[in-house]
């Protein structure tokens, strides 16, 4: 794709160059490396206790006690921080003016949407990748099975991915980048939370408002489970935010 490199190269450099990036890859891994730690030693304080009754030790699950709750944790955290990722993709482009100029360029919109959205993916895989040190140091110490935490880690890696995507497109809507974050993070704590209305919404709106829950299809992803039906759903979501940013993309040129 024309420019596509170009401007990824561009935005990859603006990313790792933006003390932002540093803020929220320190926060990250300082309360991922807290929860790991903090379910590794409950672990082990049930390992001693299971030591002297059988009974127990039959219960004791490494994904299920400590990988299961990680996961989970990470997926918190991104909720808070993702945010702070994409606020400035788009916003900040509108608000210095440079947007003009790169609609000056040859370049297409979805190569401008797609390079800054693999810009910023790119980004949270090395913040992510940057959690593994500790997965390893578990695998010598209790040898755990590696296909589940893979599993695991496509799971958070997907849900971060769909956060960046309605991160982009609520950077697209406005001038300013904390506008941009608290729209994302209001967006993507909706589609979390959605899911609670299940119990009182009834049959077939329950089912629906299920489905459209961010957070139920990671919920397999979390146990090791690998469902082709919750990947779809998250490359679904992917897709339809981006469509929605290059919709946006077409009306800045339309609006001159």
């Amino acid at each position: 794709m024309k420019g596509f490199v170009a401007v990824y190269r561009k935005e990859l450099y603006s990313l790792f160059a933006s003390p932002i990036f540093y803020a929220v890859a320190f926060t990250f891994l300082v309360l991922a490396g807290y929860f790991f730690y903090s379910a590794v030693v409950y672990y082990n304080l049930l390992s001693f206790q299971a030591a002297q009754n059988p009974m127990m030790a039959k219960q004791m699950n490494l994904m299920e006690m400590v990988l299961r709750p990680f996961f989970f944790d990470l997926s918190i955290v991104l909720l808070l921080l993702s945010p702070l990722l994409t606020m400035r993709l788009l916003a900040e482009e509108r608000k210095s003016g440079t947007i003009e100029l790169l609609f000056t360029y040859p370049l297409p919109d979805r190569a401008i949407v797609l390079a800054k959205f693999a810009a910023v993916v790119s980004a949270f895989a090395v913040i992510l990748a940057a959690t593994l040190p500790g997965i390893f140091l578990l695998s010598i110490i209790a040898n755990p099975v590696w296909r589940p935490i893979l599993c695991g880690y496509l799971g958070v890696f997907l849900l971060g991915t769909s956060f960046m995507a309605l991160g982009i497109f609520t950077s697209s809507l406005t001038h300013n980048q904390i506008i941009a974050a608290v729209l994302s993070f209001g967006g993507i704590l909706m589609l979390w939370v959605i899911g609670w209305a299940k119990s009182y919404a009834g049959s077939p709106m329950g089912e629906v408002i299920d489905y459209l829950s961010i957070i139920k299809h990671f919920d397999s992803f979390s146990k090791g489970v690998l469902d082709s039906r919750d990947i779809l759903y998250y490359l679904i979501f992917i897709i339809f935010f981006l469509f929605l940013t290059l919709k946006q993309m077409a009306t800045y040129r339309w609006r001159g």
